[in-house]
């Protein structure tokens, strides 16, 4: 077998040498480049254009993809065989936000179904892709999870409230009035370094009446982290990062009743507030001819004469997402009231006939398993005849009671208390108090 040593040839600067021969041997020297040869199945990794948007790869290139602006797509080119393709996450954000491979036309990743795409979710996640054939189209030949390595994960730890642990790994801090979260160390992105949060105001009370309906109080601000909350879309996306020092925890006590006699409205729920977040307390609920209270939730309208009376607006402060929801409104020359705003729904108007139901609140699962919080109050319906057995109360939530009655807010859920429904006859009935708010903080504590 001959052998040609291309430093001995290659003196003519810029000149190109095609070999060719059946078992002939070739030495490149030091420095010198090839083309013609073939590839080896490794790919040229394209260091000088980091990929940022959605792009069609071509086969002999390697792209480090960086998602952390958002999730995007790598279009496959064309499968041939013995293309190839290699994927990377450029600084482990494909768990944030994940990165789609999608094959050309109705080619095949892995033997799947055709033209179906599959998603790379996993911090690090490097794969390099072949194309066999039609049969298995690209088959992931290689593919490994490199994380932040070197790093320890650290932990936060803290002080403060109540302390349980949920969940093996989480610590909760649970606060039902005011005191400080204090941050004694901070860990870092390995383990733990932000924490998630319930701030919950304290529920407007319900109002109060001798004589005539009354409206439902609204329930306190809900404000919550994404990851402990299981209901409509309420929630900011993640926890919020802390540092090591103290953060002052206010919970805001429920509003109280409307008393009677003379009618009067419910007092408005107290702010809550922690971690630079603030709740804002619910809306009283109103008496005789007055509109609904505006608060974290609105206020339910007591009962009018004439017009329709106007619920109470909820979200007041304005915040994003939303802190809660407006209070119902009541019905024209009727005797039905509104119930107050929760979370997630609105109070409910009030008929000719009926009283209508404080909203619906809102599922959080901060201490480990689900638990309502901030249901609007219900409305008060005028009974007009004394001593009458029907439900002339109704309370926290809207659930009807006896003639004579209003139920409170539950303590520490940010409900709104109910309105009183008036009898006549002198018989006074005050509204039921809001109940009172809550803070909870939770964290990781380990792995």
């Amino acid at each position: 077998m001959s052998k040609i040593e291309v430093d001995a040839i290659d003196k003519q600067s810029g000149s190109t040498l095609t070999l060719g021969g059946s078992g002939t041997a070739v030495t490149l020297a030091c420095g010198a480049t090839q083309t013609g040869f073939g590839r080896t199945g490794t790919v040229d990794w394209q260091t000088g254009s980091i990929k940022t948007a959605t792009f069609t790869a071509v086969s002999g290139e390697g792209y480090f993809c960086n998602t952390a602006g958002g999730t995007f797509e790598v279009d496959l080119p064309a499968g041939s065989a013995g293309a190839i393709v290699s994927i990377q996450d450029y600084n482990n954000t494909f768990d944030s936000n994940a990165l789609t491979v999608d094959p050309n036309g109705s080619e095949k990743i892995n033997g799947g179904d055709a033209g179906v795409s599959i998603t790379l979710d996993t911090e690090g996640r490097g794969v390099t892709f072949v194309y066999i054939d039609a049969t298995v189209g690209w088959r992931s030949v290689q593919d490994n999870d490199f994380t932040k390595k070197g790093v320890t994960a650290a932990y936060i730890t803290a002080t403060g409230g109540t302390i349980t642990t949920v969940c093996t790994n989480f610590k909760v801090h649970t606060f039902t009035g005011p005191g400080t979260f204090t941050v004694c160390s901070v860990g870092n992105a390995a383990g733990s370094n932000s924490v998630d949060y319930l701030v919950l105001a304290g529920g407007g009370g319900g109002s109060g009446a001798p004589d005539n309906g009354s409206g439902g109080g609204g329930a306190g601000g809900f404000r919550t982290s994404a990851s402990t909350y299981s209901g409509p879309p309420l929630a900011v996306a993640c926890g919020v990062p802390v540092t090591a020092q103290g953060y002052a925890v206010v919970v805001g006590g429920g509003g109280a009743g409307g008393v009677s006699p003379p009618a009067s409205n419910g007092t408005p729920g107290v702010t809550s507030s922690a971690l630079s977040i603030s709740s804002a307390g619910g809306g009283g609920g109103s008496k005789y001819n007055n509109a609904g209270q505006n608060g974290g939730s609105g206020g339910g309208a007591g009962e009018f004469g004439g017009p329709a009376g106007a619920g109470g607006t909820g979200n007041q402060p304005p915040v994003s997402p939303a802190q809660g929801k407006d209070g119902g409104g009541s019905h024209p020359g009727g005797r039905g009231t509104g119930g107050g705003g929760g979370a997630t729904e609105d109070g409910v108007t009030g008929t000719s006939s009926a009283s209508g139901r404080g909203g619906a609140g809102a599922p959080n699962a901060i201490t480990g398993s689900a638990v309502n919080y901030a249901g609007g109050g219900g409305g008060g319906i005028y009974c007009g005849t004394t001593g009458a057995a029907s439900p002339c109360g109704t309370g926290g939530a809207g659930k009807p009671v006896p003639a004579g009655s209003s139920n409170p807010g539950t303590v520490n859920r940010g409900g709104g208390g109910g309105g009183s429904g008036g009898q006549g006859g002198g018989i006074n009935v005050a509204g039921g108090a809001g109940g009172s708010g809550i803070v909870i903080i939770r964290y990781k504590f380990q792995n």
